[in-house]
């Protein structure tokens, strides 16, 4: 909004302040001055009069200072009313001029709010990110990790089969469940790292690994033996999803997607679904997980599959090794013993 330094008029500008001071007021009443959906409506609601006075009577940017002290000094015992907050207001009013209450950024903390205002410029997307902290009752750090981590663009975009081979009412949520690329930035691995350490990382790791997969995860086991016409075969990581109600079969792949590894997989799902999951449970689902992968490879591995398996691509970070010249320089474990004994 665009404001010059007229000084405000005595009466109006008196007039103003006592409007937003008994606002504030009725809010006290109604509910203490915490993060609430009260407070960010009404942070909303200040922004929208102040603007409107600005345009109006032409009032400079120092009204806005003069604002926050007066405010301040009449509600001392609460905080949220500094000149810098109220930047935020302005910012946050100007991102939803057709208002809040109905909308999911209303009901998340004002934090939340000052977090998605400084890191996410479009609405929509701002607006997913609320959500997803409802659903999943996201903290203000967490937020921060999932924007900066950029899952508003890796939700939902493996690549999967699940519209023909799972029912309308589990196929779109086990869509969302699925993410590409998954971040295992946590790993520092090898440049030439084999599936056995990818795995025992992201075991070692678990938490971690559960968070970035996303809620309703639940670890089971690793190396997972099945045993068929007794031959035995393992299984790389087995999970159980709370929501989707199924097992969820996980195989690491260190190279390049195979279409062999969709075989696989449907081999898999079909013993686990005879030799693991209870009658109740829904069917086995497949995530295979690569370091590379050909989209049209994928579909046209997956295209005819009768299981329902997805596909997607992670990351990690690589550790360089030493130039052959340095690695000479470096002393050995043993020379570092011996100097220790000797101090």
């Amino acid at each position: 909004m665009k404001t010059t330094n007229i000084v405000a008029d005595t009466t109006e500008y008196s007039l103003l302040l006592e409007q937003l001071k008994s606002d504030i007021q009725k809010t006290q009443l109604s509910a203490a001055m915490s993060i609430t959906k009260k407070l960010v409506n009404l942070y909303w609601r200040m922004e929208m009069k102040l603007s409107t006075k600005v345009l109006e009577s032409g009032w400079g940017t120092k009204v806005i200072e003069r604002l926050s002290q007066d405010i301040c000094v009449s509600f001392p015992d609460i905080s949220g009313f500094s000149y810098r907050n109220f930047y935020f207001m302005k910012q946050f009013a100007e991102s939803y001029p057709e208002g809040i209450s109905e909308t999911a950024v209303s009901q998340i903390p004002w934090g939340h709010n000052i977090a998605l205002l400084q890191k996410i410029d479009h609405p929509q997307e701002r607006l997913w990110y609320a959500e997803q902290t409802i659903e999943n009752g996201w903290s203000r750090s967490m937020l921060i990790n999932w924007i900066e981590s950029d899952l508003f663009g890796r939700q939902g975009k493996a690549i999967t089969n699940f519209q023909n081979t799972l029912p309308e009412s589990q196929s779109d949520l086990a869509e969302q469940t699925l993410k590409d690329p998954y971040n295992f930035s946590f790993l520092a691995l090898d440049k030439k790292f084999r599936e056995k350490e990818l795995e025992q990382g992201l075991v070692d790791h678990i938490q971690t690994f559960l968070l970035e997969l996303g809620t309703g995860f639940a670890f089971v086991k690793r190396q997972q033996r099945l045993e068929v016409s007794g031959k035995e075969y393992v299984i790389d990581l087995l999970f159980y999803h709370l929501k989707l109600r199924c097992y969820i079969v996980v195989e690491l792949k260190t190279g390049e997607f195979d279409p062999r590894d969709a075989g696989q997989m449907s081999f898999y799902l079909s013993a686990v679904d005879d030799l693991i999951r209870h009658p109740e449970d829904r069917p086995t689902i497949g995530m295979i997980l690569c370091k590379m992968k050909d989209k049209v490879i994928v579909e046209y591995a997956l295209r005819k599959n009768l299981k329902p398996i997805g596909v997607a691509s992670f990351e990690t970070k690589i550790l360089e090794s030493l130039p052959d010249d340095f690695k000479g320089s470096l002393p050995t474990v043993e020379d570092i013993e011996a100097e220790l004994s000797k101090n």
